[in-house]
């Protein structure tokens, strides 16, 4: 006979099973809450829980979980007696969409509320990806949101397969219980208990990835990130040893290394580290791959992802992280490593270098080459290499630093000069800065697609990407008319060399620069030329992409293409404070844009000997000429609008870095010396304030005595401050 205590426990669990259903929509809790005159501290204390998560619960983010799902359930049936709703028609309690970024707004279902199955099976039949399947009913935390489409420029259906979207944060509680933390606040149980079967239950239960970005291209394959809750769940380090972090993987003989092996997973050559890829052999066309980002082991680097002066992603709730990453997948792409990996990723998404075609004899489709594609490795140009490019082996003495006439040196200015006595009248330095330099250099860029050809003595042809050795000492900025205006040449940095020095003979330029001497209004005569017939604007799409990634991100922290002037410099002023989470974005849209094009010409990390092949020179993506383009386009574009400005408003910089332009003012704001039409429009060709890339925005201001200062500390020598005058001191050199 069983005792009255033990009657009530089993009616308690009773009531606890009744309970995970029976919790009123989000708005209702709130209301309850405020009615009764609590505290979501209060509650947190009474339920042991964590106040953001009561505020989660009250927002629609995330569910309470057992046991304390059952105990929040009881103090809302209590308070809703006490203090029921004040109207008689109050629609009834439901599910109501979640609340999410505007990146995921689209057409919401309500998830059915299902009995979990007697067992959950291992894998999913084929014939079940259709529009109306969804994980296994054990899969998603009862109450929990269900995923919903990010928005395009039309409102797109789910894709049956990714519906859970394209990542989810792996965190586990003090319970063990592990979770996955989806976009658009849906919350997963994982039941696995390793990382084989964590990766096994996310190929055949999570519906997670992304789909396509180009009809040729292939889906990205889904990205799950770990908490350091996660690693210790997993029997992982919370941190990798100092040999460990040098090899950037986990030994061989590594428990979890030797889990992954025997349940018959692969890994890439670069380990289980960081960023693992563990994956299956393909079932027909159908990938089977995972990747690991793990957090604690600086998978996000904190220069590219986070904030440097005051990291929050290891402290970030795993919901908010996921909102994080999700919303740079649904504007940029899935993340693949670093920013740079990822930038370089993108460009190979928007233009895949291969398509399937039928063959008409066989109709059997077979592999063919797109046009407008970087398809295969070609033979690299001597000039055009770093220094320790294995074709340069035996070429130099050791140690020898090659000539502007021996290697092609297009980078961003490095550039300063004193102020002069007029200048030092002014109170003020004013530091301006091009909104993604880099990416709106590449847009509409020529670039070649195939393999250079050698010229001797050609004619200079604008239209034709490459490299050139030709002598343009004899170019003189004081001599350009600007319309019916000249300029001080000795006050503005010369367009052809990084350091702005004048040049003293031949050397290699890129085809930008070259035209641009022409379209200064003097003649050019190569002597020698590496060009390439096939052309085509490339990085077109890859641009436009991060463009509208970057603007809709600003836009989001009220930033927007309608404010100018004052307006606009009010609104970035303040943006970070509007939405820390989209600050973090902006920072890695930035990023993700000046690391891609550094990526055509990666170096050799140290992974290999000097003149030895490293594998970046594998991919038919390492092209250092297209790098060269997209930097000269660059630093001529500022060179161009140096010139218009100073023909306008007679204004000359004194430094320049990277894309950060520092001018002698009267007054502390941009406002006080961009030219203005006396309509009070900005000047045609000059810098004009606004969002879009190209654009500048204020980097920051000091004063002229402030400059002096760091002269006089450097015994009185003259360098190049721009970079240290900075409203925002964690911002970046360059984007």
């Amino acid at each position: 006979m069983s005792t009255e205590n033990e009657l009530f426990r089993a009616v308690d669990a009773l009531l606890e099973q009744v309970a995970q259903d029976d919790l009123p929509d989000p708005a209702e809790r709130k209301r309850l809450r405020e009615a009764a005159g609590l505290s979501q501290a209060q509650i947190a204390t009474a339920l042991d829980a964590r106040r953001e998560a009561v505020g989660n619960w009250e927002t629609g983010r995330t569910e309470p979980r057992p046991p304390k799902r059952a105990a929040y359930a009881r103090l809302l049936e209590g308070l809703a007696a006490r203090f029921p709703a004040p109207a008689a028609d109050a629609p009834p309690a439901t599910l109501r969409p979640p609340v999410v970024p505007e990146a995921f707004t689209g057409p919401v279902q309500v998830p059915e509320r299902v009995p979990a199955p007697a067992a959950v099976p291992a894998s999913r039949p084929k014939t079940e990806a259709s529009s109306t399947t969804r994980p296994a009913p054990s899969s998603r935390r009862p109450g929990a949101k269900k995923a919903v489409a990010k928005k395009t420029t039309a409102a797109a259906a789910v894709d049956p397969r990714f519906e859970n979207g394209p990542l989810a944060v792996v965190d586990a509680d003090a319970d063990g219980l592990v979770s996955a933390y989806c976009v658009g606040g849906l919350v997963l149980d994982v039941p696995a208990k390793s990382i084989p079967a964590l990766v096994d239950w996310t190929l055949a239960e999570a519906r997670l990835g992304q789909a396509r970005l180009h009809r040729n291209g292939r889906d990205a394959d889904p990205i799950l990130v770990l908490t350091a809750s996660a690693l210790e769940r997993y029997g992982l380090p919370a941190a990798l040893s100092d040999q460990e972090r040098q090899a950037g993987r986990l030994p061989q003989g590594h428990k979890v290394v030797k889990q992954i092996e025997r349940a018959g997973l692969q890994m890439t050559q670069r380990g289980f580290g960081p960023w693992a890829r563990l994956y299956r052999d393909p079932e027909g066309s159908r990938r089977r791959c995972v990747q690991l980002c793990i957090l604690p082991w600086n998978a996000l680097d904190v220069r590219e992802w986070d904030r440097k002066d005051n990291p929050v992603l290891p402290t970030m709730h795993p919901a908010d992280l996921a909102r994080y990453l999700g919303l740079y997948a649904a504007r940029v792409t899935t993340p693949r490593g670093t920013t740079a990996t990822t930038g370089l990723e993108l460009m190979t998404a928007l233009r895949p270098p291969t398509r399937a075609e039928k063959n008409t004899v066989t109709g059997e489709f077979e592999r063919a080459f797109n046009d407008d594609a970087l398809t295969q490795l070609y033979p690299v140009v001597e000039c055009e290499v770093p220094d320790e490019h294995p074709v340069l082996k035996g070429r130099f003495a050791r140690h020898h630093l090659r000539t502007a006439a021996e290697m092609l040196m297009e980078e961003p200015y490095d550039w300063c000069r004193p102020l002069t006595d007029a200048e030092c009248a002014n109170p003020y330095l004013v530091a301006i800065d091009l909104n993604m330099s880099f990416a709106a250099a590449a847009n509409g860029l020529v670039v070649g697609l195939n393999g250079p050809t050698h010229l001797t003595n050609p004619r200079f042809d604008a239209s034709m990407p490459g490299s050139w050795l030709v002598d343009l000492s004899h170019v003189d900025l004081s001599r350009v008319d600007t319309g019916g205006h000249t300029v001080d040449g000795d006050r503005l940095p010369s367009p052809f060399t990084p350091k702005g020095d004048r040049p003293t003979g031949p050397a290699w330029y890129a085809t930008p620069t070259v035209a641009y001497a022409v379209e200064l209004g003097f003649d050019v005569a190569p002597t020698e030329a590496y060009v390439r017939t096939q052309t085509g604007r490339y990085l077109d799409p890859w641009y436009k992409r991060l463009r509208d990634a970057y603007v809709e991100t600003m836009a989001d922290m009220g930033v927007t293409t309608a404010l100018t002037g004052s307006e606009f410099l009010d609104a970035m002023a303040r943006r970070k404070q509007a939405d820390p989470t989209m600050a973090l974005l902006e920072t890695a849209v930035k990023a993700t844009a000046k690391g891609g094009i550094g990526k055509l010409r990666q170096r050799s990390r140290g992974q290999v000997p000097y003149y030895e092949p490293y594998p970046a020179l594998n991919r038919e993506t390492w092209r250092p000429d297209i790098r060269a383009a997209v930097l000269a386009s660059q630093r001529v574009g500022i060179h161009r609008k140096l010139m218009k400005t100073a023909a306008a408003a007679g204004l000359y910089p004194t430094s320049i870095g990277t894309d950060a332009i520092v001018y002698p003012s009267p007054g502390p704001s941009p406002l006080d010396i961009l030219p203005l039409t006396p309509e009070g429009k900005p000047v045609p060709g000059t810098f004009r304030l606004g969002v879009s890339p190209g654009m500048v925005k204020h980097q920051g201001t000091q004063s002229v005595l402030w400059a002096e200062q760091q002269f006089e500390e450097r015994g009185g020598v003259v360098f190049n401050i721009s970079n240290l005058i900075k409203t925002d001191p964690t911002a970046g050199e360059g984007e």
